[in-house]
This record gives structure tokens, sequence and C-alpha cells, in this order.
């Protein structure tokens, strides 16, 4: 089963509180969605390989480290998750971008793509999928059946929030991904809404109903 790691450090805590208020306006949502995702990577990428390199200081030569092994691609799920995009892209500014889009059908109320471009290497790539919320889960285990079907076998779920029920299905439909969030919140309501959430991430980050 994979593993599910809360982040529990004080200034996360701290910033995911203020977004929680309803009183939070786009901008500030915005700004503190950006900074909670970088540091919320900063652990997420606590265990990338690295290797030993020779440095030329000011002063003499030295053994650094630089990262070795996979390269990675930050892939997030339209539209909310393209709020975590730039805080992953100040700490990782060398990753490539894919982007990957769902809608639920209406008849079968099944994830369907409408739109997914990847990295033409993204197979060999640690691919960090991103979305501010886990609810129930179904957005996000198609999107990681849609990259994986394109040759992805390295996949990391990173969401702000999540709800116990969207854990279990990630983890029952796809035991090889690891899921990182800021918040496990208490459980779904009748209408599919994390509880207690934050509300519809989408429209408080682009200010729409």
């Amino acid at each position: 089963m994979s593993k599910l790691v809360v982040f529990d450090h004080p200034l996360i805590q701290h910033k995911l509180s203020i977004m929680r208020d309803k009183a939070t306006g786009p901008k500030e949502f915005r700004e503190l969605l950006e900074e909670i995702s970088m540091l919320m990577i900063y652990e997420v990428t606590r265990d990338l390989e690295t290797e030993e390199v020779q440095i030329e200081t000011p002063i003499c030569t030295c053994t650094g480290r630089k990262l070795a092994g996979r390269k990675l691609a930050v892939v997030p799920i339209l539209r909310a998750g393209l709020g975590m995009v730039d805080g992953v892209l100040n700490m990782i500014p060398a990753a490539k971008v894919g982007h990957i889009g769902l809608y639920r059908d209406p008849q079968t109320l099944e994830p369907v793509e409408y739109y997914c471009k990847l990295p033409a290497d993204s197979e060999t790539r640690e691919i960090l999928l991103v979305d501010p919320m886990l609810a129930t889960g179904g957005s996000a285990s198609a999107a990681i059946r849609f990259i994986k079907q394109r040759g992805c076998t390295h996949i990391r779920l990173i969401d702000l929030i999540a709800a116990p029920e969207g854990v279990a299905r990630i983890q029952k439909d796809h035991p090889d991904v690891d899921i990182y969030v800021a918040g496990l919140d208490d459980h779904l309501n009748e209408h599919g809404y994390i509880v207690p959430g934050l509300g519809d991430a989408g429209d408080r980050l682009f200010g729409t109903k």
C-alpha cells in the first residue's frame, strides 16, 4: 500500500488555516497556495538521489552534492492544480510541466480525459501530480491511470487537503503512488465536499462561482 504523508510543519498549518477562512480573497488564496506548495515540495523531494561533485570555491576545492537519478515533471490536474505549479517551479526550476484535464460524464459519472499533454520524455521522469483537493479520489485516480497509460511508472500525488475517502481510493487503485497532503480532513458531506475543507479551490483561486 502507498504511504500517506501529512505535513505538520507550523508554517504550512498556519498558511492552511488562513486559506480555509471564507473571508480570504482570491489574491491571498493564490499566494498562500503557491507558498504552501513550495514548502511541501521541499519535503516531498527529501529522498531524491544525489551524487558527489568536485567544486572549486574561491578558497579551495571541495566535495559537494547535486541531484542525480530521475528528472522531475510537475503535472497539474486542471484547473485548480495550476495554482500549485509555480510553488513547485520556485524550488525546482528545471522541472518540465505537463497538464491533464478531466470532466465527469453526465451519464456514467466517470471521469473522462479531455486534455493530456506531458513532456516527451515523461516516462523517464518522476511525475509530481498536483491538485489542491483530494475528495472522492475519482479524478485523481483517473489522472494517474491516464498518466500510467503513457508509460509513466514513477508518480507522486501532492494535494493541499484530502478526505479519508479519497486517500482510501488512491491506495486501493494505485498502491504504488505515495500521497502527500498538508491536511487530512474529517469526511465528505452529501454533496461530495471535504469537511471542514475550504470550499471549491478552483472558484476561490480564480474568483469564479
